[in-house]
């Protein structure tokens, strides 16, 4: 069972607000024209939203969040209705991929009906992917449901397959539980991708193992760079692997075969001959991948955040609260989307504060 009791029961700390309301978007009403596809200063398109529900997570990964984490008052949270509006709007100027993320999304209350909602998008097919990432914890319960819902794929945040070293670094998750709901997921039908921030000391050399089990439950894995966003409890310079150096140790083991292949976020993949599987590299500080950058985060406050490492950001909630129609939401995005900057400033050095000083959780994971 994990350990919520700082946080007490998560049916309670992980509530926003009951929400029985009368949703916005009649389901008889007819498609609205397509408008030209939202484009930056730097002429690339925005097809990929990506929406943290929430700010909790019943985890306290170590590179991610303190331990004693404040987060926001629920009041502050956007409605479920709100979210689905929002993100109509950008589905209307062509995203054509929405990802739900957190904190841990499963634990917003009622998120269920988010999905519902989101999901006519996919029957109408003006959305290529409605998808999620998640730790895992809860997908035991929702993966059915998600699946009837068109959810095909999903990644799950896991950097270990030791129970007590997975214990330490999320200090309250259990490892049974998160590999129950990866086998839910997939006997659902839904494929999951891993992803594992690779941990200098902690989990480098568990990742050629990890590799092997992902590949050969036929899941795709991914490493990811410790990224600076957010005071934590340590030194993230004592945390950070380079993934150029991590490779390196791969190759001793393993045959890497470049891919083209794409899923619409930053990672650049290899195939491991020796598998038969493709692993994923996410580089945000030895390797910037912002050329090809096709995304904005939308919080649960309703700040755009136009760059993962970066301050900037626009307020959709007023507009959003202004008027019952979206006309000046719509105008918001689009003025907003007009000062995409060309990437972020990421760096990891020691003695310095984070390089952005808001949480991963608040932006969205």
């Amino acid at each position: 069972m994990l350990d919520l009791s700082a946080d007490k029961a998560t049916q309670t700390d992980f509530e926003s607000r009951s929400e029985t309301h009368m949703w916005a978007v009649r389901d008889d009403a007819p498609p609205p024209m397509r408008p030209s596809p939202l484009v930056d200063p730097f002429g690339r398109a925005i097809t990929y939203l990506r929406i943290s529900v929430t700010d909790r997570c019943d985890f306290r990964c170590s590179y991610c969040m303190a331990e004693n984490m404040q987060f926001l008052p629920k009041r502050d949270l956007l409605s479920l209705e709100e979210l689905d509006r929002l993100c109509n709007v950008f589905v209307e100027r062509g995203v054509r991929k929405l990802r739900i993320t957190g904190g841990e999304p499963l634990v917003r209350r009622d998120i269920m009906q988010l999905f519902r909602r989101l999901s006519r998008h996919l029957d109408s097919g003006a959305l290529d992917e409605l998808t999620l990432t998640t730790n895992g914890s809860q997908l035991g319960r929702f993966a059915p449901e998600l699946a009837d819902l068109g959810i095909r794929r999903v990644n799950v945040s896991l950097d270990t397959l030791d129970a007590d070293k997975f214990k330490d670094i999320t200090r309250r998750g259990d490892l049974p539980t998160v590999l129950a709901g990866i086998e839910a997921a997939r006997k659902a039908g839904i494929k999951v991708k891993i992803n594992a921030v690779a941990l200098k000391g902690l989990n480098e050399h568990e990742i050629p193992d990890m590799i092997r089990w992902a590949h050969g439950l036929g899941m795709d894995m991914t490493l990811i760079e410790v990224m600076p966003l957010g005071e934590i409890d340590g030194d993230r310079t004592d945390q950070f692997l380079p993934l150029s150096v991590a490779r390196e140790h791969l190759e001793e083991q393993f045959t890497l075969t470049p891919l083209a292949h794409r899923t619409g976020g930053p990672a650049r993949y290899v195939k491991i001959e020796e598998t038969g599987g493709r692993l994923g590299f996410i580089t945000p500080l030895t390797h910037n991948f912002c050329e090809g950058c096709n995304r904005v985060r939308l919080t649960c406050t309703g700040q755009l955040y136009l760059c993962l490492g970066q301050e900037d950001s626009a307020d959709l909630r007023a507009p959003l609260r202004a008027s019952e129609d979206d006309e000046l939401l719509r105008q918001a995005v689009i003025d907003a989307i007009a000062r995409k900057p060309k990437g972020h400033d990421f760096v990891i050095e020691r003695a310095r504060p984070a390089a952005v000083p808001r949480h991963m959780s608040v932006t969205g994971g």
